[in-house]
């Protein structure tokens, strides 16, 4: 028979998306839960957990995300389920029709997996899900769970998706493409071009897969008991203050930084979350000049043309500048011309080791790479992930917008926070990259005048995060008192329910 104490500590199921940008805070949500006296248990897809033990040389039998942070005195199990593909199929290569399916036969699985915890080990149990799994509220009302949902982008996005319906009634929702129009009337939002709303809000992708998942989402998302933001208080105050009228928020960001001493004493833990092994970039780092070198990534999921890649690489090599350039396999599609070898331009890896001014690696820590002191830039596809982390660090950033959410991200920066420019005067138009404009844009980022102006606004915001994080900041205070509020709402759901049935 259990004790009482197991029997009454909450009890947390952590599902995430299988992509980095929605890991990464996942695991170090995970920690932080933990450090609170919560029990974890942290789901990963089969796949991901043999992509990640890969990533690390380790056999996929022995590797344990959480080992070591069980060895420090926290509470998380880590387990893996399927999603309904073999390991050997390829999700980037098939990307629609993954998503497809797997958002239509992965709640059955979630599901069955759930049903067989409660059965085998009845303790207090609430889900923690992304957002995005649109099927979250239905199974947390089902086995009578309290509801958890991490949004991994900014409230900004969130806001804009969340109101969907208030578009639509404006013409907005699908926006027609090509259309540029100040929307003026969502709020806490303030005022947003059409151009800097989402793919996914446009007419060319309003049949979408992704749009139709993320409009259900949306939809499930508001009987959720507790919303969870990868954001600070400070930098979307206006849009979080009006969305808490709605549903509880909380604004806990950047959740990877965390000052809490589960994050501090479990860096292990966070450097095994890396999909792909990491090249070591200090020694060529080491032999730059302070902040002479542009870091260049467009993250780990998005892909575009084998043109954009020729034009980025021609402009790099007419701006004259030191770059690192992360160019992973699959960044160009999965095409015969878009291997290692082939997306980019003939001699451009030779011609840029003759002058030593350039790096290709496929993947590495871009925290360790963008806080070394050789960093002055970072051009990026602000992406979340990507967009906190060089904030964290004091990088101003290029920005080079390619698909969902980035492009909305982008208007944070380069609008909003003034932390960065664009690559692309129109760049919501990809066909409009010109490696010669590519040049002079990187040529006067980089140079002097900019760079200082832009680096006085990134070391502001940077501040703004790490006092976010401190014990006493916004972000952990929000942390503490979400964490009261669940504990709360948890033996509120106990008390309602007799039997497994809810009282009337």
């Amino acid at each position: 028979m259990e004790d009482e104490s197991e029997c009454t500590k909450p009890h947390a199921i952590m599902i995430s998306l299988p992509y980095q940008g929605h890991i990464n805070p996942f695991v170090n949500l995970a920690l932080k839960l933990a450090s609170e006296g919560v029990s974890v248990t942290f789901v990963h897809l089969e796949f991901v957990h043999h992509k990640l033990s890969k990533a690390r040389r380790q056999n996929p039998n022995e590797f344990d995300l959480f080992d070591q942070a069980r060895e420090s005195g926290l509470d998380i199990q880590y387990t893996t389920i399927g999603d309904g593909f073999p390991l050997e199929f390829d999700r980037d290569l098939h990307l629609m029709e993954y998503w497809e399916s797997f958002m239509r036969d992965f709640p059955a699985i979630v599901d069955e997996f759930i049903a067989e915890k409660i059965r085998s080990h009845p303790v207090r149990y609430f889900l923690v899900s992304d957002t995005i799994y649109w099927w979250s509220s239905i199974v947390a009302e089902k086995y009578k769970l309290v509801n958890v949902s991490l949004w991994t982008e900014p409230a900004l996005v969130f806001s804009l998706m969340y109101h969907s319906r208030l578009l639509s009634e404006n013409g907005h929702f699908p926006c027609k493409d090509g259309i540029v129009e100040e929307i003026d009337y969502v709020p806490g939002v303030g005022k947003i071009s059409t151009q800097d709303l989402m793919p996914y809000l446009k007419e060319a992708e309003s049949q979408s897969i992704i749009t139709k998942l993320l409009s259900v989402a949306f939809e499930n998302v508001k009987n959720a008991d507790f919303l969870l933001h990868n954001t600070v208080q400070q930098l979307e105050s206006e849009t979080l203050l009006y969305l808490n009228k709605q549903l509880p928020n909380y604004a806990i960001g950047p959740i990877n930084f965390s000052e809490s001493p589960a994050i501090t004493n479990n860096k292990s833990v966070v450097s095994k979350t890396s999909l792909w092994s990491e090249s070591d970039c200090t020694k060529w780092l080491g032999s730059k000049p302070h902040g002479s070198v542009l870091y260049v990534s467009f993250g780990s999921l998005v892909q575009t043309s084998k043109q954009v890649i020729e034009e980025v690489a021609n402009g790099l090599l007419l701006s004259e500048v030191n770059f690192i350039w992360v160019v992973r396999l699959g960044i160009a599609g999965f095409g015969d011309d878009c291997g290692d070898n082939n997306v980019l331009p003939l001699g451009f890896e030779d011609e840029i080791k003759l002058k030593g001014r350039g790096l290709i690696i496929p993947w590495c820590d871009q925290i360790r790479v963008l806080s070394n002191p050789a960093i002055g830039g970072f051009l990026t596809h602000c992406g979340w992930n990507s967009t906190l982390e060089s904030m964290w660090c004091g990088v101003p950033m290029i920005c080079y917008p390619i698909d969902w959410d980035q492009v909305t991200n982008r208007k944070l920066v380069v609008d909003d926070w003034k932390i960065g420019v664009n690559l692309c005067d129109n760049y919501g138009n990809k066909s409009s990259l010109d490696r010669k404009k590519v040049g002079e844009k990187i040529k006067q980022f980089m140079s002097e005048a900019t760079w200082k102006s832009l680096k006085l606004e990134a070391v502001k915001i940077k501040q703004i995060l790490e006092e976010a994080v401190e014990i006493d900041g916004s972000s952990e205070v929000n942390f503490g008192n979400f964490v009261k509020d669940l504990r709360a709402k948890i033996i509120e759901t106990a008390a309602s329910t007799v039997n497994g049935k809810l009282t009337n």
